[in-house]
């Protein structure tokens, strides 16, 4: 006891004696400096708006208890989800595609693959997306053009033809209709044979951020939202290693909101899933370790380090503190990074190798688990091959040759990202205190607020950057007037793929048994009308039965209707 006093004694007057010298160097150094040489800005923020201080020492850092700095993998996790981190493994390098069918991405999948990358993430066509065939006339003209176009099981087949899904995590980025997507990936799996809990990877499903900042919906919030549970329930009965929900921040930075709101708003989300599902029975033990996450890796590096600790830190308080979580993986915040597609510019493009570059960079210093760099022509078109090599070869440069994986949270320490990680912390909670306030999240969401809050940040940004205050290199500062057209190589929209996704569409109707189908279609209508049911079950039925993704959403939209968003004004 004696020992620890004088430990704390001899630590305060140390840090007397820092502020003493702190003052000093103000009074004498600095100041004589500055009279000589101003500073270029009267204040200096991130881009959350944070105002960054000249120079930050362990004073700064003193108020953040050392339990809340923690160790690599225990509780709060600070500094990394696993005691190893990438000592151990490395983040999976995990670029996206989609577009055209399902053979037609499959290619670019073992393309990538063979250039080293180990995971897929799968992007999806707009009808998918949406819920409508490829034959529907809302589909026409967006079939396979900004992703894959899947209608039924055999779509998924093809998309996933000579790939061991044992073997390889997959992503899919999809969100009102994930619930069937899902239910596909499953009965693929069992079609082949194999056991469900050998499957790794995640499907996204979290569509409370559609009605924050997406806009991609079909239902109303609250069936959504229990769609969402079915997905979150079937995966943590079933498949104990894949993750049946990829609760994203990505979009809401994108659509505008600062890192804070980003995280902030993205832990609102994460608060309602928790609750909609512990409201049906489960224990929170029982599913919250499969849970999963994907925020974007901006521009502003030190914050967006600090963001990604503060998250796994407040994600770690929220599951103990609010759910009563026990198990340790229960409070481990995992999560996929995307480099910044709003950062991306037309103007001197190359530039974005760049960019991704040090993004990518702030998301492994971060933690990341999976990471996804942008190509350097995403501003333009669906990447091309060598677009996507280059961007693998940025994450596999960082992971091989700057030997920064041999440490664990290296900037762990550092008096800016430890300030940074507790302030942003402090600032998360305040927003979450102001949610509960309104209501919870859905509410907020039908409020409007949410809308309003991302609306109003990114037209402050915009002012920013319009003024110069937020430099963008090519676009408002070291402008090239004479730059000329770029050599870029489109991605080609092939005409045909529409013919040929509808041929096959009704090939597989033509050979199903019609029966069967509107039997199980009249199931899921019976099913759905009772809130305790848990839908993934008919569904793998349907999409065995090979029901299309319209006839299920169209069999679902008659008893719940649409969503139309409120105006924000």
């Amino acid at each position: 006891m004696k020992a620890a006093k004088t430990e704390k004694h001899v630590e305060g007057v140390a840090l007397e004696e820092l502020e003493r010298n702190i003052a000093l160097w103000e009074e004498d150094e600095l100041a004589k400096f500055l009279k000589r040489q101003p500073e270029s800005k009267q204040e200096f923020q991130t881009a959350s708006g944070t105002v960054l201080k000249r120079a930050y020492s362990a004073l700064d850092a003193a108020d953040t208890p050392l339990e809340d700095i923690g160790l690599p993998g225990r509780y709060p996790f600070t500094r990394g989800a696993y005691p190893t981190m990438y000592r151990g493994r490395n983040w999976t390098m995990r670029q996206i595609a989609g577009f055209g069918t399902g053979a037609d991405t499959n290619k670019r999948y073992k393309f990538l693959l063979k250039s080293g990358q180990t995971g897929l993430s799968t992007d999806f066509d707009m009808p998918t997306l949406m819920g409508y065939d490829s034959d529907h006339p809302m589909a026409h003209g967006e079939v396979g053009r900004e992703g894959v176009a899947i209608d039924t099981l055999d779509d998924m087949e093809a998309l996933f033809e000579g790939i061991d899904l044992t073997s390889v995590s997959v992503s899919m980025t999809i969100n009102p209709s994930a619930w069937i997507l899902y239910s596909m990936y499953i009965a693929l799996a069992e079609s082949r044979g194999y056991d469900l809990n050998e499957l790794s990877g995640t499907i996204q499903a979290d569509i409370l951020k559609e009605y924050i900042a997406q806009k991609e919906w079909i239902f109303p919030i609250r069936p959504s939202v229990r769609l969402v549970r079915d997905c979150i329930a079937f995966g943590a009965q079933n498949m104990r290693r894949y993750n049946p929900i990829n609760i994203s921040g990505y979009h809401i930075s994108e659509a505008g909101a600062t890192a804070v709101q980003e995280a902030a708003f993205t832990m609102a989300n994460t608060i309602a899933y928790v609750e909609e599902v512990v409201r049906s029975g489960m224990d929170v033990d029982e599913f919250a370790p499969r849970l999963s996450f994907f925020f974007v890796s901006q521009a502003d590096f030190f914050e967006e380090v600090a963001k990604f600790r503060a998250l796994r830190r407040v994600y770690a308080k929220i599951m103990r503190h609010r759910f009563g979580a026990k198990k340790p993986e229960s409070m481990r915040l995992r999560f996929h990074a995307q480099t910044a597609a709003a950062t991306l510019t037309k103007p001197q493009y190359m530039v974005n190798v760049v960019r991704t570059a040090l993004q990518a960079l702030a998301a492994v210093l971060g933690g990341t688990q999976s990471l996804h760099t942008n190509g350097m022509d995403e501003a333009f078109t669906i990447p091309s091959e060598e677009a996507m090599r280059l961007s693998l070869r940025t994450q596999q440069v960082i992971s091989d040759e700057t030997n920064i994986t041999s440490v664990v949270d290296p900037l762990g320490g550092s008096y800016l990202v430890e300030t940074l990680t507790t302030q942003m912390e402090r600032e998360i909670f305040v927003i979450l205190e102001k949610v509960d306030s309104m209501g919870g999240t859905i509410k907020a969401i039908e409020d409007g607020w949410f809308q309003r809050e991302i609306a109003d940040s990114a037209y402050e940004f915009a002012i920013r950057k319009a003024n110069g205050d937020r430099p963008v290199i090519g676009v408002n500062k070291y402008i090239e007037p004479d730059e000329g057209e770029p050599q870029i190589e489109l991605h080609p929209y092939d005409s045909d793929t529409e013919v040929r996704q509808i041929t096959n569409l009704s090939r597989t109707r033509a050979q199903r048994d019609e029966e069967k189908v509107r039997a199980l279609l009249a199931e899921l209508a019976i099913q759905a009308e009772d809130e305790s049911k848990n839908l993934l079950p008919i569904t793998i039925k349907l999409v065995k039965a090979r029901a299309s993704m319209g006839e299920i959403v169209g069999t679902l939209k008659s008893l719940w209707g649409t969503y139309r968003e409120n105006p924000v004004i």
